[in-house]
C-alpha cells in the first residue's frame, strides 16, 4: 500500500491525511478547496464523489481509500473500491452502511474496514482487550462522551463533529445484548447517571457504537451495551426537539438549528470508559478502563480531542493493514484489532500521551 486517497477534508479528514502523509503518498479530496491557516503538505484535488467517473479515475491511481465523508455517501465509495479492488476504510456509525459494506467484502480481494473511528472503533478495541483477560464473560459496558470542556446552556453541548451523524445516532435504534439475547432498543433510552472524578454526567443508548460486537459476543455473555455520555439534561431536550416538535422528520432543519445554536468549540474533551465483568478462573472480577483525552498539537497545529482521537484511530488501522498485522482481504471487525498493536503504531501512540 503506497498511494491513499482521503475523501472529505473537514477537520478529521484533513488530520487523517496529514497523519498518513508522513508514510504514504496521499491525495486529499473535497468538493471545495479547503481553507486552513497552514499549508497542506499533501496533494489536494477538487472533485464530486457522487460522480462514478470521478471516483473510477481516482481509484485507478490509488491503493486504498479512507472515507471521512458523511455516512450517507459511503455506500457509493465502498462499491467503487470493491470494483477497483482497493482497500477501504471509513468512520461510519451507520448500521445500514456497515451491513452493505460487509456484503461487499464477502468476495473482496482487498480489505474493507468500516467503523474505524472513536465509537465505533477505538472503544470496541478497548472493550475487547479487557474481555480477552476473562475466562467467562458476564457483562461488557462501553461509554464514550465527546463534549465541550466548558459547557453552557441547557443542551450543554457543542457540535465538534457532524450534526448529521449525531442526529443519526440519536434516531436509529441501538443493538444490545440484554439477558443473553440480541435485541434492538430505542436510542436516547436507558438513561443512567455517571460520576467521573466528581463531575456528574448522564449516558443513554445511541445507535452504532458497538459496531459488530453483538454478533461477536452473542451467546457469550448476559449484557453488552454502548451508551453516549452527555452532561445532565441533554437527552431529555433532544427527545423534546425530535419527538415533541417532530423535527426527526426534517433532519436538515434540525441539523441547521443545532449547528447554529451550538457551533464547535476549541476546548473539548473525550471520555472513554469501558467496564467488563466476568470470571477469571473461579473468581468473579471487574476490570475497567478510563481515559480523558484533550486537545493536542500535531504537525505544528492544535487539534480538538474529538478530531485527533478519531483520526488517529483510523490512521492506525491503515498502518496495521499496511504492515500485514490484520487481514489482507475481506471484512475487518474492530474487536479483532489488538489494543497493544494499535497503540504501538505511529498514529496510535498519540493515545499514550494520556497514560
Amino acid at each position: 500500500m503506497k498511494k491513499i486517497a482521503v475523501l472529505g477534508l473537514g477537520k478529521v479528514g484533513t488530520l487523517v491525511a496529514l497523519l498518513l502523509n508522513k508514510r504514504f503518498e496521499v491525495t486529499g479530496v473535497d468538493k471545495e478547496a479547503p481553507h486552513y491557516s497552514f499549508d497542506l503538505p499533501f496533494v489536494v484535488a477538487k472533485g464530486d464523489v457522487s460522480s462514478d467517473t470521478f471516483l473510477s479515475d481516482l481509484f485507478d491511481r490509488h491503493d486504498a481509500v479512507v472515507s471521512a465523508l458523511p455516512y450517507f455517501l459511503n455506500m457509493k465509495v465502498a462499491k467503487m473500491a470493491h470494483t477497483k479492488g482497493i482497500h477501504y476504510f471509513d468512520l461510519t456509525e451507520d448500521v445500514e452502511t456497515t451491513n452493505y459494506i460487509r456484503d461487499l467484502a464477502k468476495d473482496a480481494k482487498s480489505v474493507f474496514a468500516p467503523q474505524c473511528g472513536l465509537a465505533p472503533g477505538f472503544i470496541g478495541i478497548v472493550g475487547a482487550d479487557l474481555a480477552n483477560n476473562f475466562t467467562k464473560l458476564r457483562d461488557i459496558e462501553l461509554r464514550v462522551g465527546a463534549l465541550p470542556r466548558y459547557p453552557n446552556g441547557l443542551l450543554a453541548y457543542s457540535f465538534t463533529w457532524s450534526p448529521a451523524g449525531v442526529i443519526n445516532e440519536y434516531i436509529n435504534d441501538a443493538e444490545v445484548i440484554h439477558n443473553g439475547t440480541r435485541k434492538m432498543v430505542p436510542s436516547l433510552d436507558g438513561l443512567e447517571y455517571i460520576n467521573i472524578e466528581g463531575q456528574e454526567f448522564e449516558a443513554f443508548s445511541t445507535s452504532g457504537g458497538l459496531g459488530t460486537m453483538c454478533e461477536t459476543y452473542d451467546g457469550k455473555l448476559d449484557t453488552l451495551n454502548y451508551k453516549t455520555i452527555r452532561y445532565p439534561g441533554h437527552g431529555k431536550l433532544m427527545k423534546f426537539l425530535m419527538y415533541e416538535l417532530i423535527l426527526k422528520d426534517d433532519k436538515k432543519l434540525l441539523e441547521d438549528i443545532l449547528y447554529k445554536a451550538k457551533p464547535p468549540v476549541k476546548e473539548d474533551v473525550v471520555y472513554v470508559y469501558a467496564v467488563v465483568e466476568g470470571w477469571k478462573g473461579e473468581r468473579l472480577l471487574r476490570d475497567e478502563y478510563f481515559k480523558g483525552f484533550y486537545p493536542i498539537e500535531i504537525e505544528g497545529q492544535m487539534w480538538r480531542a474529538i478530531s485527533w482521537t478519531t483520526a488517529c484511530s483510523i490512521a492506525a488501522i491503515v498502518e496495521l493493514v499496511a504492515d500485514g498485522k490484520l487481514a489482507k482481504e475481506g471484512f475487518v471487525k474492530q474487536e479483532e484489532v489488538a489494543l497493544t498493536d494499535l497503540l504501538d503504531t505511529e498514529n496510535g501512540s498519540y493515545y499514550k500521551q494520556f497514560d
